[in-house]
């Protein structure tokens, strides 16, 4: 492993994250708040540490291997983290560290889940940096940081496969750089539409910007204590079917815009993915149209929670924790699903839901007909079997993942429906869960061992298990190697 290349990239990625955090504060001295103090020590803190790897830790080698990008994206993450903790810890509004770190990987991972037991007691420049963390974690800064770096660095489709999303990476373009310029500007333009349409509803400008973050990153961070409830029907629609758009998998989009819609109709996992939310969101409107004045609230209400959950967003309009024992089984077993690869979204992934099944399919057909001869496709690709090998391990570690996180956990006083929906949300970066964690409650009841251990396991979720998991293997730091 090229170290000096390594720590010199991370100089670079924390740079990236100074010029974000010039945002909440220019959002704290426009409403003149105290917490700007906090985020001038961060920068300073950040710009010091940033500029001596940069300088410091230069390397004549530009190649990013495997082992390099793995290293860089872990550790990116990680460090982004604890930087991105410290303006809460600074201006005392989360003065724990602990509990500032798991909000800050909360909102990088777009997981969403929070400590906070009063959110409306936040200054308007932590509640800024707290849903942009989640809209820089959504297509992530390392993929910013590819769509701005140099056109003379190689071998940085590394790094792309090793931060995005899903079971693989297409390359839009010959060059990963090209490829990260045009989802950012997808990103981009997504985001500035929602933020246009929110403004002209019931929202201003700050609560538009704010929830559009949530949105585009499928995190769910709010800023009121109530969820999304106090606003519009048309606000909770338009967010609704955002939540939906960027659960899809961006490079339909890019497919779309060259004309090619006929392969994006084509798509199973496109098919799946609004196949199950239509299915599970006719079923949970009519089995809590009783608990709404009418059909419409009740329609509205199960649309918006199923694309929040399916998506792994976390947004709510309503405490979904006390609706009846069958929508609260649709929405735990969605949770695992979550939106299609090369989306912003968590969980499984609908890709490979689509090849999960088709395996067990064809397992079967080869017992019944042992000559006969089946095919996974995915988006109309055939499956390689490397591919359909490395999904099957990737769910038997994300099985083995689960159990022991719940085991972690386990020794705080909560039932075991918190417990394991805890889990369950951080891993699959979702947000909410059940019980003590539900819509109406918050993590702030975990001590500070089983916040690490959740804030671990939103990493593993955010970077699809395997990155974390090399990083950690101790074949991994070996020189025979790259």
């Amino acid at each position: 492993m090229n170290i000096k290349l390594v720590l010199n990239t991370l100089g670079k990625v924390i740079l990236i994250e100074v010029i974000f955090l010039f945002f909440p504060f220019l959002v704290s001295a426009i409403y003149g708040e105290t917490c700007i103090v906090a985020f001038v020590e961060t920068i300073g803190v950040a710009l010091t540490l940033g500029l001596s790897l940069v300088f410091f830790c230069k390397s004549k080698e530009k190649n990013t291997f495997v082992k390099d990008g793995t290293a860089i994206v872990v550790l990116s993450w990680i460090i982004m983290s604890v930087i991105g903790a410290l303006p809460f810890v600074f201006s005392g509004e989360i003065p724990n560290f602990f509990d500032a770190f798991f909000e800050t990987v909360s909102g990088f991972t777009t997981t969403g889940s929070s400590i906070c037991t009063n959110v409306e007691k936040l200054s308007h420049g932590i509640l800024f940096w707290r849903s942009l963390t989640h809209w820089v974690g959504g297509m992530g800064v390392l993929v910013f940081f590819l769509a701005i770096s140099s056109k003379g660095q190689q071998r940085t489709i590394n790094i792309l496969k090793a931060e995005m999303p899903g079971p693989s990476v297409d390359k839009l373009m010959p060059k990963a750089g090209t490829t990260a310029r045009i989802l950012y500007i997808i990103y981009f333009v997504l985001t500035l539409i929602e933020v246009v349409l929110l403004w002209v509803g019931d929202m201003n400008l700050f609560e538009a910007l704010v929830h559009t973050f949530g949105t585009a990153g499928t995190g769910g961070f709010g800023i009121k204590c109530d969820g999304l409830a106090g606003y519009s029907a048309y606000s909770q629609w338009v967010i609704t079917i955002f939540m939906l758009l960027f659960g899809v998998n961006f490079n339909f989009y890019f497919l779309i815009l060259l004309g090619n819609i006929k392969t994006v109709l084509k798509s199973n996992e496109l098919w799946v993915y609004l196949g199950i939310y239509a299915a599970s969101a006719a079923i949970i409107a009519y089995n809590v149209t009783s608990m709404f004045n009418t059909a419409g609230e009740a329609i509205r209400h199960s649309c918006f929670q199923v694309s929040s959950i399916l998506t792994t967003t976390g947004f709510a309009t309503c405490d979904f924790n006390q609706w009846p024992q069958i929508s609260r089984t649709i929405l735990v077993l969605i949770m695992f699903f979550g939106g299609c690869a090369g989306s912003t979204a968590g969980g499984i992934k609908m890709s490979r839901v689509v090849v999960i099944f088709q395996s067990m399919r064809n397992n079967i057909r080869r017992n019944v007909r042992p000559r006969s001869v089946n095919k996974i496709k995915l988006n109309c690709k055939v499956v390689d079997e490397n591919m359909e090998r490395s999904i099957i391990n990737y769910l038997a570690l994300y099985v083995v993942i689960h159990v022991i996180a719940v085991l972690l956990i386990s020794f705080e006083p909560f039932d075991f429906e918190t417990n394991f929906t805890a889990v369950v949300s951080c891993i699959n970066n979702i947000g909410p869960g059940l019980g003590v964690v539900g819509p109406a409650g918050n993590f702030s009841g975990y001590t500070a061992f089983s916040k690490i251990v959740l804030s671990f396991s939103m990493l593993m979720g955010r970077l699809e298990i395997m990155p974390l998991v090399m990083f950690l293997c101790p074949d991994f730091w070996s020189k025979r190697s790259r």
